[in-house]
């Protein structure tokens, strides 16, 4: 599964021109851990909640729903956060263990991808993705 595009575009454009503005960074930081930590804690309806309506329909069409499907995946969890980069509404969160993608909604940051790792050509492979 490949992240959007655009987000990826994004994404390229923060490491190249360094353009990531600082706002943002730590509530950005802090969805992203409460994610994995709802992951590595067994509660998968918590971690459904914090994702992104797209990926977390994408994870409702496999069986048992969302909840099981998201532990499923065997996401590496937390580890030490590496950057973490904001450019308006779209972040990414890179750790030791794993990359994730979020986007600001009304409601908060909310996980677009997760389990991102590089994929060259391309830029991530990811086992949730909005």
């Amino acid at each position: 599964m490949r992240v959007a595009l655009i987000a990826c575009a994004a994404a390229l454009a923060v490491s190249v021109c360094g353009c990531a503005a600082p706002a943002g960074a730590g509530p950005a930081q802090a969805a992203a851990a409460r994610f994995l930590d709802a992951v590595r804690g067994g509660q998968g309806a918590a971690a459904c909640a914090l994702l992104a309506p797209e990926a977390a329909e994408s994870l409702a069409e496999e069986e048992g729903g969302c909840a099981r499907a998201v532990l499923r995946l065997g996401l590496p969890g937390q580890g030490t956060v590496k950057q973490v980069a904001v450019w308006g509404d779209e972040a990414q969160v890179r750790l030791s263990t794993d990359t994730l993608f979020l986007h600001r909604f009304a409601k908060g940051w909310l996980v677009r991808g997760a389990g991102c790792r590089p994929d060259p050509p391309g830029p991530y492979d990811c086992e949730v993705e909005a």
